[in-house]
């Protein structure tokens, strides 16, 4: 049934070149009110041939799409130990679609890593190893957003106690400090520092240089830009029809 119903959305997502990514297994944990802690603990492990009847179904649609393999992932972060966690698992999904494919390609699919939050730089160097190119770390950004704010209220702490008086004087303002703009931009330059330590594990630095393209030189599918002339010319005669439509004519 899952597999059934990508196919449907991706048969119309390929057509608006939309990535699509499958998540095909259970996800221990919980996250947004939808409890896995106490499943099966075989349940958090896809098979090779899961995983394969995923790919062959959307790879005869299009190619834009990844899937997101089970291999004992769960969302949140936990004790060590109580995770068991098996990213070489992954080589094997690689291996079987290699042999069914017949291709000399050693990683023929895509594959994502869900519930990467205190995830061992191990098990990631692991994981991108065996293909992944995508992790999700939801957790451990939400703590880092967090963990922003909370440095911040404990440093600045005795200039957020009221809108006037601090340490500098009673009747000094505290504006610049309980400013929302300053204390979600620390949280925010937390969690961009938590994504670039991802990006480090991930061994994706400077993969691909951030540059600005010149203008014009970006695709937007499906759009052309509006002549100029031919528009103002349009816009001025829905103007004068309008303008004869009040008047009756």
């Amino acid at each position: 049934e899952n597999i059934a119903i990508c196919v449907k959305y991706f048969e119309r997502l390929v057509k608006m070149k939309i990535w699509l990514e499958m998540e095909i297994g259970i996800t221990g944990g919980e996250e947004d009110g939808v409890n896995n802690e106490d499943v099966d603990p075989e349940k958090l492990y896809t098979t090779p041939e899961q995983v394969w009847s995923v790919y062959e179904a959307l790879s005869k649609i299009g190619d834009m799409f990844s899937i997101a393999a089970a291999f004992g992932n769960v969302h949140g972060v936990y004790k060590p130990g109580n995770v068991t966690l098996q990213p070489e698992r992954l080589g094997k999904h690689q291996e079987f679609a290699k042999e069914k494919l017949g291709t000399d390609e050693e990683k023929p699919i895509y594959l994502v890593m869900h519930g990467g939050s205190g995830s061992t730089d191990e098990e990631i160097a692991t994981a991108v190893k065996n293909g992944v190119v995508k992790m999700n770390i939801d957790t451990d950004t939400q703590w880092a957003y967090w963990d922003g704010l909370r440095a911040f209220e404990a440093d600045k702490h005795d200039y957020l106690q009221g809108q006037i008086g601090n340490p500098t004087g009673a009747d000094k303002p505290n504006k610049k400090f309980y400013d929302p703009r300053v204390w979600l931009r620390k949280a925010e330059e937390s969690m961009v520092e938590r994504c670039g330590l991802s990006i480090e594990k991930l061994s994706a630095k400077d993969s691909y240089p951030a540059k600005v393209p010149e203008a014009g030189t970006a695709p937007i599918y499906n759009f052309k830009p509006a002549n100029p002339v031919a528009a103002a010319a349009t816009q001025g005669m829905n103007a004068i029809k309008g303008a004869m439509h009040k008047v009756g004519l």
